[in-house]
């Protein structure tokens, strides 16, 4: 345990997820020698300047923080050979080339929220959810120069329960990385760590980026799959589909809804079946999808008793 806390560490990430890893290190007293993340960049209306969690976090820490264009700029390689790590810690990161990632003497490795080989990509655990796994996991891997390819450390499964969403999930394999990545740096330093080639056995699910694509909701597609759909892309960024009303276009975000009911109906798909008050369901491929939440474009997020009280006529209305 000793030789895990005084591994010198530089630890590489960007959002919120891999605050939880960086954390871990810090308050459990290993030694973080500096902290890679993206350079800042301007969003939103205003172009504010905004910064990547990870570094929102490592300000406190009085640490170096690199944050390089390049990850193959000379002055960025130089300074960070110059921190003279044994190991760095990767956690939802950029792709790193060789000269980076083969540069400390025990290893880059890289924590990845599913069990691999399955669900290497971008956004393993939104995947896992939108496919309908019961089972999904961490792993931690030494990098190689393919993605998430490379030999398994460490692994540990988590249950996928029918209420999870994104953000339930996403906060679960969070507090589960960041254990397991504790684990890994020990392993490492103490020379007990055994990686294993990756198993590619039987067909492998991809987790690409989530695109606006993804979060349109088909009404042609069974109520379970929507469902699924809409707890993997909840709260962010929203499965959302197009209202309709004579010549009136309105996107939707939905947060929440179950299948309610399977069978065949002549209603045609993205028909709306609504009491007027306390249910909202959509005819689906087969059957029925009940919203409880969702938002309309401009709008606040409602629930769907509150947003009911607002739309008059509503069986005047239907999804595209």
């Amino acid at each position: 345990m000793e030789k895990g806390k005084n591994t010198r560490i530089v630890f590489m990430g960007t959002p919120e997820f891999a605050v939880g890893s960086l954390q871990a290190l810090v308050e459990n007293g290993y030694n973080v020698v500096g902290v890679v993340t993206v350079p800042d960049k301007p969003s939103g209306r205003g172009l504010k300047v905004n910064m990547s969690a990870v570094k929102e976090y490592a300000l406190g820490l009085d640490l170096p923080i690199l944050q390089p264009v390049s990850l193959k700029d000379p002055a960025f390689l130089e300074e960070l050979a110059a921190l003279d790590a044994d190991c760095f810690v990767v956690v939802a990161f950029r792709m790193l080339p060789q000269v980076v990632w083969s540069m400390p003497k025990l290893g880059t490795f890289n924590l990845h929220a599913s069990l691999l080989p399955q669900y290497r990509g971008a956004a393993p655990i939104n995947w896992a959810i939108i496919n309908g796994e019961t089972t999904t996991g961490v792993t931690t891997f030494l990098l190689d120069k393919q993605i998430d390819t490379g030999n398994i450390i460490f692994q540990q499964e988590c249950e996928i329960l029918p209420e999870d969403n994104i953000g339930s999930l996403y906060d679960k394999l969070m507090a589960m990385g960041s254990t397991l990545v504790l684990r890994t740096v020990d392993a490492l330093a103490e020379g007990s760590a055994n990686p294993t080639p990756q198993v590619e056995s039987g067909a492998l699910h991809p987790a690409p980026k989530i695109t606006r694509e993804t979060c349109k909701i088909e009404w042609s597609d069974t109520a379970v799959s929507i469902t699924n759909r809409v707890r993997g892309l909840s709260p962010y960024p929203a499965a959302y589909a197009v209202m309709v009303s004579g010549d009136k276009r309105t996107d939707v975000k939905i947060f929440g809804g179950i299948a309610t009911q399977t069978g065949n109906s002549h209603s045609d798909t993205g028909t709306i079946i609504s009491d007027g008050k306390n249910r909202l369901c959509v005819k689906c491929g087969d059957g029925l999808f009940e919203i409880s939440e969702l938002q309309m474009a401009g709008k606040k997020r409602l629930k769907v008793k509150e947003f009911l009280v607002g739309v008059h006529n509503i069986e005047n209305y239907r999804f595209e």
